[in-house]
């Protein structure tokens, strides 16, 4: 709370037990917190044929990104940390989807900070088929043009081509359209 005033007062009682005085506080509450949560838990005990389905659900109820990283815990035994970043308005149906998608009993929770790049879509084509193209740029100066992988992937399949192909093609499409 940002507090905005402060007052102050005293009863006419004197009890033994305790200071007969008031102290009343007002003033605003904060603006939401919209820094980005990360939710993590380490799990040992999940099918590993299971986690595409929970990565899955996670991203269905919000997530902005999830990964495993592969850990060993207690008395030797594998398991996998998974990590979930999401919104404070989603967090909640974030951490439904653990509690229903994983055999987790707890989650751990932490505030971050985050930087990110402007970002903006671009298209460009390899052999007639159209290939979305993420720009980011920092002060105005693209520093990172990628092609969206599925795009790829499908035109690939399109053209009976191998995709690492139709990848550099693209990449080298892109620098053409960005000079």
């Amino acid at each position: 709370m940002a507090v905005a005033e402060i007052g102050i007062g005293a009863g006419g009682r004197d009890p033994d037990t305790h200071a007969n005085v008031l102290r009343i506080l007002t003033g605003t509450a904060p603006a939401p917190d919209r820094a980005p949560l990360l939710i993590e838990s380490n799990i040992d005990d999940l099918d590993p044929r299971v986690w595409p389905s929970v990565i899955t659900a996670l991203f269905a109820a919000g997530a902005s990104d999830a990964w495993l990283t592969p850990i060993l815990m207690k008395k030797g035994r594998p398991a996998h940390t998974l990590s979930v970043l999401t919104s404070s308005d989603n967090a909640e149906d974030v951490r439904e989807a653990l509690w229903r998608h994983t055999s987790t009993i707890g989650v751990r929770e932490s505030r971050l900070a985050k930087h990110v790049l402007d970002r903006e879509m671009v298209a460009v084509e390899v052999a007639g088929q159209r290939i979305a193209v993420k720009l980011a740029r920092h002060g105005g100066e693209v520093v990172n043009a990628q092609p969206e992988w599925e795009d790829v992937a499908r035109a690939a399949t399109a053209l009976g081509r191998p995709a690492n192909d139709v990848l550099a093609e693209a990449i080298a499409a892109t620098r053409a359209l960005l000079a």
